[in-house]
């Protein structure tokens, strides 16, 4: 799988996920307030083409697996936030979407989510379950709706 390269940082699957709050001009998320739910945590960028291509299979997995208490949570990188907006209007993306810019750790820092993550290209998606440990983690775009990833969140 090939992603678009940005930042470098090894993750720690099986290791509790850092929690986090990312509050945009639309939301404001806590992770650790989805604590029950398994959450798809995806990072993506609007100018990343292998982001793009990947976005319509987690709408389509979050419309289907919702009821077994799954949650997407979609993570832009993006520094522009008028490309943010337009690309969730022009393709009607119905998922939890924010999108980080600098954010303030507990200790007052600021350092983006996906850096805490050891986020090294986009898409990358951690896959969190249901008492907040990373489970499995994805580099590149990824078809959601495949057999082996839906069966995989269904046993979590």
């Amino acid at each position: 799988m090939s992603g678009c390269y940005g930042r470098s940082k090894p993750s720690s699957i099986n290791t509790r996920a850092p929690d986090f709050t990312i509050q945009d001009s639309e939301h404001s998320v806590t992770l650790s307030q989805l604590r029950g739910k398994i959450v798809v945590l995806n990072f993506w960028a609007t100018w990343c083409p292998p982001c793009i291509e990947e976005m319509p299979s987690l709408v389509q997995m979050q419309k289907k697996m919702q009821d077994k208490g799954i949650t997407v949570l979609a993570v832009s990188v993006d520094d522009d936030p008028n490309d943010y907006h337009k690309f969730l209007k022009d393709h009607s993306i119905d998922l939890l979407t924010v999108r980080e810019s600098g954010q303030r750790t507990p200790t007052g820092v600021i350092a983006p989510v996906s850096s805490r993550y050891g986020t090294i290209k986009v898409p990358e998606t951690y896959i969190i379950d249901r008492g907040g440990v990373i489970r499995r983690k994805f580099i590149g775009p990824v078809d959601w709706n495949q057999t082996e990833v839906v069966e995989y969140l269904s046993r979590l």
